[in-house]
Formats: structure tokens, sequence, C-alpha cells
């Protein structure tokens, strides 16, 4: 029978690393019988933790997906996709692709470490995805589990519509039951991870709890709608079961409520509840979309009704594995798909047929005969699409909106390991690029170097790890060249350079006269032709321009260009058989050489906005490592829970910035950066640098 698009859930699992999100997973499975062995993570042998590095670190590097069935309580067969995602700031898209094709968002919360910057990061991320939230307080069991306060921390931090659900009978050691303030119940666990459970009466030494918390939870449901408040008004909080579900859902699906529960990953899992919490896929009945016009250039924006009849898949994330090759993970928008189904890229305008597609439970794989809208399943050896692609039916091309990726936060060179794999090792990095966007690589041109970029060490290590084990390439890994920028503080009227060669047979001959000026930051480079009564030749001009064209690009100081000067050629003399183009270009390269270093030149540095967010214990150490770094401090705000410094940094401080922050904040912070402008190196700096360059070409 298939499989209604009303019986499916799509939820993905968030929050920081190492608050039991993996764990939570594999409870889901075991308790629904798709495993029969509760997997530990420290013991390598979860479901979703399967990749090589994920298993070595023990920690999640991609996002998983892995599904399940439920019956509800009308006996209908629920499907529900669970997508496991890294709690590491370094992986920080993998969540944001999860979030983008999740209705839900389960956000989990270690109960004694509280609010910390993963769970931040995701809630934002679920601002700008419009997900339904549920926060999971997790590790109850644990002897500093802190419920009471956890809970403040997350009204504090999310606001009035945090809305408690259930609270523990028993936190610490011996944690085995919870009141559920909806059904006024104590819910007793066994203690074999299958989650189930018996129901018992609420003591008396905890009524008047249980009863405030369910007072302050009916009025947050009747709020959400007027004859439900009216109906609290008039009889207080004796609203119907079905009363409460309405309101709850709609508060959810509305993002006014966001309803706490209580557990320990590694012995319970509540099923009915949570089973009542994830809205289906037709919550969302309308999807924003845009559609090429017939000249291919204009896109217009649509609305578009989930299960229309036109087939519509999105592509969220790709990922290698060794028996199968590529696998691209896709949520199904509209319509139906199956195997040996032709779509259309929109994005590259190319056909795509679909081969063999799967259900997934981590590397584990089933054959689908087909995927109905709202499903999420994977696809083998599709040709031209990667991620943030939108396959669609060839009748009815359309775009999804693609995911906002974030901007890389480190950077590094690198150098082929052996001579002669440098082509092969370009092929594997556009590779790994296509599996991960937030992984970035480009060959700068000005210090011919390969840069590869990512979200920091950790990352980019990753990266070139599997770079290694799929590909079998090493590289050597550098520090990338700072690209300073040179130019002048002051003018020189007159800068004259005369080439003069004779060596028998033609000769060369250029002279000219310079006078060069410095111009407003941003202004680049202006040549003016002076030149009264042919002086120096029409034919010969061109040539005194490209001369300084190339000594501005390989720079006089330190090798860097030369911005922001104005050349003008006002004189000069030519010979009538030795003058040629080469000639000029020599004698304009060599006067402008000569008139720079007597226009009080300066080495420039370029300079980032950063911004560091990070838990308050740690401010002194944090702002007390960016003045280190020559950073200026801008402001610092309150974030939630957590502490934020504006600031500006020269990118030559912060090639290890990563690495340090995480050290410094016990790997809680994070930060974002973007290039400013460029602004003077301090004169100790300078010196510094020269004496490096000088060094090198001493060396070279």
């Amino acid at each position: 029978m298939s499989l209604k698009s009303e019986n499916i859930r799509n939820i993905a699992i968030t929050g920081h690393g190492g608050c039991g999100k993996t764990t939570f997973t594999e409870g889901i499975l075991y308790a629904s019988g798709v495993v029969n062995r509760f997997g530990k993570v420290e013991d390598g042998n979860t479901v979703s933790d399967y990749h090589k590095d994920e298993i070595e670190k023990m920690m999640s590097i991609n996002s998983s997906l892995a599904n399940t069935m439920w019956k509800d309580s009308k006996g209908n067969d629920i499907k529900i996709n669970i997508i496991d995602t890294p709690g590491f700031m370094d992986f920080v898209g993998e969540v944001r692709a999860a979030l983008y094709v999740a209705d839900t968002a389960v956000i989990m919360v270690d109960a004694f470490k509280g609010i910390e910057v993963g769970t931040e990061s995701s809630f934002m991320m679920t601002n700008e995805f419009e997900n339904n939230v549920i926060f999971l307080i997790n590790k109850l069991d644990t002897e500093n589990a802190n419920y009471k306060l956890t809970v403040e921390n997350i009204k504090e931090s999310f606001g009035s519509r945090v809305a408690v659900v259930q609270f523990p009978v028993n936190e610490g050691a011996g944690f085995d039951a919870v009141v559920d303030v909806i059904r006024m119940k104590i819910l007793r666990f066994k203690n074999d991870g299958k989650g189930e459970y018996t129901e018992e009466e609420i003591p008396e030494a905890l009524k008047e709890k249980a009863n405030e918390y369910h007072q302050k939870f009916v009025e947050c449901i009747a709020e959400e709608d007027e004859e439900l408040l009216a109906k609290f008004f008039e009889e207080g909080a004796n609203l119907t079961d079905e009363e409460i579900n309405f309101g709850l859902l709609k508060g959810m699906r509305e993002r006014k409520l966001f309803p706490v529960f209580c557990m320990s990953a590694s012995l319970i899992w509540v099923q009915e509840i949570f089973l009542i919490l994830f809205p289906t896929i037709l919550n969302h009945q309308w999807i924003n979309l845009q559609r090429s016009e017939e000249d291919l250039t204009v896109m217009s924006q649509l609305k578009f009704r989930l299960r229309s009849t036109v087939n519509l898949q999105y592509l969220f994330l790709k990922l290698y594995q060794k028996k199968i090759g590529e696998l691209s993970f896709f949520r199904v928008y509209s319509g139906k798909v199956y195997s040996g189904l032709d779509m259309i890229n929109e994005a590259n305008g190319k056909s795509e047929r679909l081969s063999q597609l799967y259900s997934m439970n981590g590397k584990e794989r089933k054959e689908m005969s087909e995927v109905v809208c709202g499903d999420i399943a994977g696809v083998v050896k599709l040709k031209d699409s990667h991620t943030n692609n939108t396959l669609s039916s060839k009748n009815y091309p359309v775009v999804l909106p693609e995911i906002n990726f974030p901007k890389p936060n480190m950077t590094l060179a690198i150098v082929a390991k052996n001579k002669g794999d440098e082509d092969k090792i370009a092929t594997s990095l556009h590779s790994l690029h296509e599996e991960d966007p937030t992984f970035i690589v480009h060959y700068n041109t000005e210090t011919a170097q390969t840069l590869i970029s990512g979200q920091g060490e950790i990352h980019l290590n990753t990266v070139l790890n599997r770079m290694k084990s799929k590909y079998n390439l090493e590289v050597d890994v550098t520090d990338p060249k700072i690209p300073y920028r040179e130019t002048i503080r002051s003018a020189v009227n007159d800068s004259e350079f005369k080439h003069k060669k004779q060596s028998g047979g033609r000769g060369q001959f250029g002279h000219v006269h310079l006078k060069i000026e410095p111009l407003e930051r941003g202004k680049g480079f202006e040549f003016v032709n002076a030149i009264v009564g042919g002086v120096v030749p029409g034919r010969f001009v061109p040539a005194v321009e490209k001369g300084l064209i190339e000594i501005l690009n390989s720079g006089v100081m330190i090798g860097c260009k030369v911005i922001d000067v104005r050349v003008t050629l006002f004189d000069g003399s030519y010979h009538n058989v030795d003058s040629d183009e080469i000639s000029f270009k020599i004698a304009a390269s060599q006067a402008f050489r000569k008139g720079f270093k007597e226009a009080n030149p300066v080495i420039l540095e370029p300079l980032y906005d950063v911004e560091v967010v990070f838990p308050e214990e740690f401010m002194g150490a944090v702002s007390g490592d960016i003045s280190s770094r020559r950073g200026r401090i801008h402001g610092m705000d309150v974030f939630g829970k957590l502490q934020k410094i504006t600031c500006q940094m020269p990118l030559s401080e912060m090639n290890d910035y990563s690495t340090k922050l995480r050290s410094l904040t016990q790997g809680r912070g994070y930060y974002d950066r973007k290039f400013s402008h460029y602004e003077d190196v301090p004169k100790e700096v300078e010196m510094k640098i020269i004496a490096e360059y000088e060094k090198e070409k001493e060396t070279a």
C-alpha cells in the first residue's frame, strides 16, 4: 500500500555537540524495532554515525538520514524521517541543509550545561526556515542535572512562548519518571531503552507543581485561538484533549509555542506525545519557488501548492559510499517520483533520469519503488545535479530557493605532496566541494597558491582526511600568504629614468619623466598622458602604461599589488633607431620604482569585521585574545545566554583563530567574519614583513 503524504513526519534533531542527538536517534530506532540493539557512540556502532572519521572522533560530522514507522492511536502507519545533525559549529552547513527540508526541529539541551552555542545557533536557523520547534531536555539521569535552571534558561533565551509539557519526578542517578502536564499523569519508564512506561497518579507532594505547570500550559494553548481563549476565561484550565491538541499544533505551526519535554536519551523515549507533536507536511501547504520566463533570465516568484500533479524534488545533501558511489538525498515537494523518471535540472538545463531510489537508515538502504510528496529518500548516480539543485517535471521547470550556506571562517594553502598529483587533487577537491558546499576551493593567482576554505580547522582536516582515504591523495598544508597592498602617502613631482643599452647593432633607448601621486582609497590606478610636442611618440605611450601596470601588479616593497596611485607621463625623449616598446616599458617601470620609494610608501593589510559568540564566563579570555591580535573591539552585546563581541581584526592575525577560540571556550565559541577594508600596517609590523620578504628572496 502506498504511503500517504499526511502520514509523513520530517524531523531534524539539532543542538550543541555532545547533548545526545545521536543517542536519541538510536533510541527511536531501537524502541521502534528498526534495530535490535541499542548502539553507543563510544562503541562506534550507532546507525547514524557510521563514517570512519565519525567513529574515530566520536562525533557527528555529516547529517545522517534514518526513518521508522509507528502506528498512531487510529491505527494509521506513520513514517518518521529523522535527520541526525552534527552539533559542532564547523559543520553548521549540514544543520542548515537538514532544517531546510525538515518540518519540525527537535532542539536538544543538556540538563547540566544548559543553553550552549549550538542551542542558540539551531534556534536562529529555525527562525529562518520557519520550522516547528520542540525543546528536549536530555541527560536528566546525570548527577549534576538541573531541570529547573535549564527551563529558566530556555525561557530567558527564547521567550514566553516556551511551554513546559513534562518535568522530572526524580532527576539524577535514579531518573526514571516524568510528570506529563497534558495528561496530568506520571509516566514511569522501564530501564530497557524501549520507551515502555506505566501511568501513575500524581502524588500529593507534586500536585501543586503539576497543577501550576498545567495551568500555564493550557493558558499558552488557549492564547493561540479566540474560541479557546474565551473558554479558558470562562472555565479555567478545563479544555478537552482535542482542544489542547488543536491549540498545541496551531501554536507550533505558527511558531507561537515551543513545548518542552524531558528525558534521558540512553534510557527512555516518549512515543505517543512526540507522534502528536510532529506536524505533517500538510501543515505547510504552500512553498515559494521560481520559474524561468521565456528568455530564461528573469525568474518570477510563484506560490506553489504541495501535492500538485507536477513532480518536484530538492537535493539537500550529497555523500559518497564505497559500494554505490555518489548518493544524493532529496525531499519530494510535489507529486511523486519513481525509478526511470526523467526530470529537468533548471539550474543547468540538463535532464536527469532517476535510477535506484532508497529509503535510508544510516548506511543501510532499502530500495523504494516510488517516493511520494513530503517524503525524504536517496538516489544514486545523478550525472549533473548537486546539493541545492531542484529537479522538476520537464513541462514545468522551476527552482526552489537555495540554501544560504555560511561563508568560510578559515583558509589554508595546500601543495601536492607528490609531484604530478596536481590535476588529480584539483578534481578530487571539486568533488568534495559538491558533497559539501561549505568547503570552498580556489586558486589565488596573486599569491600562486591553491586555497581551501571552510568553517574551521576540524572541518578542513576532515575534508583532507576524506581526500586521502577516498582518492589516496595527500597534500602539505601551510598558512596562506596575506594579500597585502602597497601604496604611497605623498607625491613625487618628477621621477626620471633613462633606459639605454648598446651592445653592437641596434640598441635600446627609452626615457621618461613621471609624476606619481596618491589617490583616495579604492580609486585604483589612474594613468595620465600629458606629453606635449611628441617628445615621447604616441606609439610608445601604451608601452609606458603597460610597464606601469606590470610593476603595479608585481609590487615594489614586498611583491604585492600597488593600489590607489595616479601616474602622469609628462616628459621624456626617444631615439629614432633604438627606441621600441620594450625600452619604454622598462623605463616606465624603473622610473616608477624609483619614485615610489621616495613617495613615503606604506604597506596596507586587509581588516575583517568579526563577530565572536561565546558563553559569558569566557569574556576575559576572549577579549584579551582579540586585543593580543591587534583587534579593535567595537561593541559587546548580550546574545541570549551568550555574549557577542563585534570587532575588527587583521587577516594576518586570524590564521589560527578558529582553533584558539575553541581552546579558550572549551569548544563552545564560534565566529563569523567578512572583509572590511585595507588599512596601514603599524611600522613595527611593516619592518617585520619587509624583513621576511627579503629573507624569502634570498633563499628562493
